[in-house]
């Protein structure tokens, strides 16, 4: 007499899950980088999200029976994941970003700026003071910066400005959100263009990405919208372009004592070819010490 199938379990599906993800040639470059670094923790978020389970907590779950029927869907949401080569935050609408859940869709990149880390560690504070009451996170895109400035700190004011209006559309919902539409103002502006007044401190996550990284970028780099992440909107083949008009025009946008804090990814070379004179403060980060600056005022003027 044959005994009872052993139920399907979250864990053995995750597993299962994370073996398709493998097979498919899934890997760091090709995706993960926007949300997860590895199949199985993208194939747990992917699960537990589909099944409506806490994401953050699979021990707690790793035993509960999966249905054939919920077991399909997730095959299914798999299934696109691999076809389409969408970016997993895509197929859920959703991303974290330093704990916080930020609504997402093909109008924005899927918010991975690591200028949130500098917010959290608090390493920026040394530059900010009684003065700093107005933030401008520039190149916005879904507002997960803005949102983060504000409730870090909560005495300013934080203006998010954005060239794309789709891209401003999603802030608001984040925006919203969050409960923050009373400290946070969205600005349709190229560059600094639109911006009014002095600004005690400027993020700012620019498009950057040189022509040759552009041209090599994988499929789900690609599902996201060129606009926010090619620096070579004027012709320019380094990335730099969009940063070259903000180095020239930011300290008419600053006060006495404000900071730039920028973030330019994997392209320092290509920065300080094309500012050979500055001298920047750069951050130590989870992906090293040469992504991310901070130039003060009185440097920029």
């Amino acid at each position: 007499m044959t005994g009872a199938a052993t139920p399907l379990t979250v864990l053995a599906l995750v597993e299962q899950m994370a073996a398709r993800l493998d097979a498919a040639g899934l890997n760091y470059s090709d995706g993960f980088g926007q949300g997860t670094t590895n199949a199985f923790d993208e194939a747990a978020w992917l699960v537990l999200w589909k099944l409506g389970l806490p994401l953050d907590d699979l021990d707690s779950v790793e035993t509960r029976p999966v249905t054939p029927d919920e077991e399909a869907q997730v095959a299914a949401l798999l299934d696109a994941r691999i076809s389409s080569r969408k970016p997993a935050a895509y197929l859920t609408n959703e991303a974290w970003l330093m704990g916080l859940p930020f609504y997402v869709d093909e109008r924005v990149i899927i918010p991975r700026s690591l200028i949130a880390e500098l917010l959290a560690d608090a390493s920026i504070d040394p530059w900010l003071g009684e003065h700093t009451h107005r933030v401008l996170d520039l190149c916005t895109g879904n507002g997960s910066l803005a949102v983060l400035a504000a409730i870090t700190y909560p005495d300013v004011v934080v203006e998010a400005a954005d060239i794309s209006l789709d891209a401003l559309e999603v802030a608001r919902i984040n925006v919203d959100r969050h409960h923050l539409d009373s400290r946070i103002t969205l600005v349709e502006s190229d560059g600094l263009a639109a911006c009014a007044g002095h600004y005690d401190l400027i993020l700012c996550n620019p498009p950057y990405v040189n022509a040759a990284s552009m041209a090599a970028l994988p499929a789900e780099f690609r599902a996201e919208p060129g606009l926010a992440l090619d620096g070579n909107r004027d012709g320019g083949t380094d990335g730099m372009d969009f940063i070259r008009g903000l180095i020239q025009n930011a300290a008419r946008h600053m006060s006495e004592n404000a900071v730039l804090v920028l973030e330019i990814g994997n392209e320092r070379e290509n920065f300080e070819r094309a500012f050979p004179t500055l001298e920047p403060l750069w951050f130590e980060t989870s992906s090293g010490a040469d992504q991310v600056l901070l130039l003060t005022r009185e440097q920029l003027a």
